[in-house]
C-alpha cells in the first residue's frame, strides 16, 4: 500500500460545520468530507481489496465507498489532514492480517499435577465422612 497514491484518489469536500461556534458556523465550510471508493482504487491489490471490504464492511457504502468526516478544527487545513491521517489509520490497522493461532499441547506434569491435586482433595473429603461400623 503506497499512502501517496492512495491519497491522490481521495476525494474532498467542505461542508458547513454544525454545533456550537456562533457566526463563524454560518458562514465558513470548516467541516471535510472524505470519500474513497474502494472498488475503483487503481492503487490496491485485489487481495487487499476483499480483506478491506471484508474488514470495512460496516463502514462502507452499499456501492463500496468510504465515507469519513472531520470538524474537530475550526480551520478546513487542519479537518484535511486529521481525515486524512485517519484514513491511513484505519488502512493500516484493516490491511494487517492476524497470525494464525497454533493450539498448544497441555504439558504432561500440568495434567498429572492436576490429577494428583484432584486425589488429594478427594481423600480429604473422604476423610470427613463417618466411619463405616
Amino acid at each position: 500500500m503506497d499512502s501517496e497514491k492512495i491519497i491522490t484518489e481521495l476525494t474532498f469536500k467542505a461542508v458547513r460545520s454544525s454545533g456550537a461556534g456562533g457566526q463563524n458556523v454560518n458562514k465558513v465550510s470548516s467541516k471535510v468530507v472524505l470519500s474513497f471508493d474502494l472498488q475503483a482504487s487503481k492503487c490496491l491489490t485485489d487481495e487487499e481489496k476483499t480483506l478491506l471490504s471484508e474488514k470495512l464492511k460496516t463502514k462502507l457504502t452499499s456501492d463500496a465507498v468510504l465515507i469519513l468526516n472531520c470538524d474537530e478544527d475550526r480551520s478546513q487545513l487542519k479537518n484535511k489532514e486529521i481525515v486524512i491521517k485517519r484514513f491511513l489509520k484505519l488502512l493500516k490497522n484493516a490491511l494487517i492480517v492476524p497470525k494464525k493461532r497454533k493450539p498448544t499441547k497441555i504439558p504432561r506434569s500440568v495434567i498429572e499435577k492436576r490429577i494428583k491435586e484432584k486425589r488429594t482433595t478427594s481423600e480429604i473429603k473422604q476423610n470427613r465422612k463417618r466411619p463405616d461400623v
